[in-house]
């Protein structure tokens, strides 16, 4: 087995590991929140709870950088290991819910994805498609990096994912933002602390249309960057 295979094959089976524990905590907390099945409207959580859950969600960035960190050594081979141990992890965390709790129903049910730096929703089958995309990537950048240790990402294939990245997460957030801003200024959300009757506005958030044209257009600049990428090193 060469390198790049024990590379992807360790850091899969860690990102798999997160990923039982990831959905552990979701079978706990529906368990405690949703004894009878997760629907949106979202259920009231103590206050200490929800910043538990967000603190929760960073640490778990944080591992996922800290094992491209200690796998390889440079930036870029780092970043696409973040980015694939990021997308095993998502897959993985999937595959658990439906093993454990027989959920999702479908690919097009919505979930609650993020909490940082709000709420982001989408049907499951989103995600998993940015997590198919983020392999694909990452498997591109690491197999050209094995054989040219100059290999680098050009400025108009960063600021293709960059754009395209910025887009998906308007895709995600959009529904929450729109419901949030009719009643509330970006001011009064980020000091939410204290704040029982935002609170209690956000967790009424139903989220009804997912905007599948914004979100193409993101997922559009994923594939161009990465076409553009083999293309470039065919061209060499």
């Amino acid at each position: 087995m060469n390198k790049l295979a024990q590379l992807l094959l360790w850091t899969g089976i860690f990102a798999a590991a997160m990923a039982f524990l990831e959905s552990a905590v979701v079978v706990y907390l529906r368990a405690l929140y949703y004894p009878e099945g997760f629907v949106f409207p979202l259920k009231m959580m103590d206050q200490h709870i929800l910043i538990t859950e967000v603190i929760r969600e960073a640490a778990t960035v944080v591992m996922l950088f800290t094992i491209a960190g200690i796998a390889t050594k440079s930036w870029i081979s780092r970043f696409a290991v973040f980015i694939y141990s990021f997308a095993i992890w998502d897959i993985f965390y999937y595959i658990y819910l439906i093993s454990l709790l027989g959920w999702p129903p479908s690919l097009l049910t919505w979930d609650l994805l993020f909490l940082i730096p709000v709420t982001w929703a989408g049907p499951v089958l989103a995600p998993v498609i940015n997590s198919i995309t983020m392999i694909l990537l990452a498997v591109v950048i690491l197999y050209y990096r094995s054989k040219d240790e100059t290999f680098r990402i050009s400025f108009y294939e960063w600021l293709l994912l960059i754009t395209g990245s910025l887009i998906v997460i308007i895709a995600y957030t959009r529904p929450y933002m729109s419901y949030m801003l009719d009643r509330y200024s970006i001011s009064e959300m980020v000091h939410f602390r204290g704040n029982t009757k935002l609170i209690e506005y956000a967790a009424g958030f139903i989220p009804v249309t997912f905007s599948w044209f914004i979100y193409s257009l993101g997922q559009l600049l994923f594939f161009w960057s990465i076409l553009h990428v083999v293309q470039r090193k065919k061209r060499k």
